[in-house]
């Protein structure tokens, strides 16, 4: 399992700031939010809020960005895929 916490300031795109780093499409994640609100954009383009407290889910495929003017704060639980083999 891998943990990371992040801060997203307004106008961060995963599509745009993320993925031209990784290289690769998003991965099945889960996280919490502690601040501020994101959207979530599933692979079959169903958007969800979230925001301050709440819990999510992300599938493989998805998209998120930050929603306002704050920025956003929030812990992502993953799988790491190298030592899961």
């Amino acid at each position: 399992m891998v943990i990371g916490k992040g801060q997203y300031l307004p106008g961060w795109r995963w599509s745009v700031h993320a993925l031209s780093q990784i290289g690769m499409p998003s991965v099945r994640h889960a996280g919490y939010v502690e601040s501020g609100a994101l959207v979530v954009r599933a692979a079959d383009g169903l958007e969800t809020v979230v925001r301050a407290g709440d819990a999510f889910e992300a599938g493989p495929g998805h998209d998120a960005w930050v929603l306002g003017d704050e920025p956003c704060v929030a812990l992502d639980f993953a799988v790491n895929p190298v030592l899961s083999h």
